[in-house]
């Protein structure tokens, strides 16, 4: 089990925490999505981003996503998720209904 801090570059949501512990996701490997993303999208939710990193497995692909949204210098990380296989380019991000279903009960989304 790993210790998640917010600190003054990071706000992480109980959201994200309880996603980030679901599908195995480190705090570093959540920021390292971040910051050096593969691809960018437009988060579902209003005002966030969605970024995504290629899965460490080779055999079997999967993709790592972080959603959040930026205030000020501070990014509020308000979702993470692994992705089993290659999502398409270009369309909405793949979001799991659970995760969906979670943001909308949090009013995150509409």
């Amino acid at each position: 089990m790993f210790k998640v801090k917010n600190d003054s570059k990071y706000h992480w949501t109980n959201h994200a925490i309880q996603k980030m512990v679901f599908y195995g996701l480190s705090p570093d490997r959540v920021k390292r999505a971040i910051r050096n993303p593969k691809r960018v999208e437009e988060g579902v939710a209003e005002n966030t981003i969605a970024v995504m990193t290629p899965g460490p497995n080779i055999k079997k692909p999967s993709e790592i996503w972080t959603m959040y949204q930026t205030r000020g210098s501070k990014k509020i990380i308000i979702s993470a998720w692994r992705y089993p296989g290659v999502s398409p380019v270009g369309k909405q991000i793949p979001i799991p209904a659970d995760i969906l279903e979670e943001l909308k009960n949090e009013g995150v989304i509409s």
